[in-house]
């Protein structure tokens, strides 16, 4: 086993000290206080990562994505770059939630390049988002959803 020190590019602006081992924070990122990232994971170039959020083992995060309080990221998982999350429902300027909406995905799931996943989601084991596509309800595991609002592959294929 070749276990070596998270690598943090000087360009990076690393708060949390919970960064797990062969881990990679690329340039122009912010990883806020709190923010737990876990084994062999590559954030990207451009990344935000607030403090109230999991990431596990071997996450990949393209560059141009923010993970908002209350992500929760499982092992295997692919977030493609400029992916959007939310974490309020009702957003206003200096107003936020009592709580924020949690989001989870699971392990081995792949969000496609410039997908929206909406707040207080769960993405399924497995599943894969399209690129683009906005996701508005709960994705069961191993499906592909595509389209604005996704939909299951399937489901898709039958819309003319």
């Amino acid at each position: 086993m070749n276990l070596k020190a998270p690598f943090i590019h000087p360009l990076a602006d690393v708060k949390s000290t919970a960064i797990g081992i062969g881990s990679r924070i690329w340039q122009f990122c912010v990883v806020l206080d709190g923010a737990r990232i876990g084994e062999d994971c590559n954030i990207n170039a451009q990344c935000l990562i607030e403090g109230d959020v999991v990431v596990g083992d071997r996450v990949t995060i393209k560059p141009g994505v923010q993970l908002w309080d209350g992500l929760r990221v499982e092992d295997d998982v692919f977030v493609g770059p400029n992916v959007t999350f939310c974490n309020d429902k009702y957003p206003r300027s200096r107003r936020p939630p009592p709580e924020f909406a949690s989001t989870v995905l699971r392990k081995g799931a792949s969000i496609g390049a410039n997908a929206t996943i909406l707040c207080g989601l769960e993405i399924g084991a497995g599943a894969m988002i399209g690129a683009g596509s906005v996701v508005t309800k709960n994705v069961p595991a191993g499906e592909l959803w595509v389209g604005n609002p996704a939909v299951s592959w399937g489901e898709a294929a039958r819309i003319d």
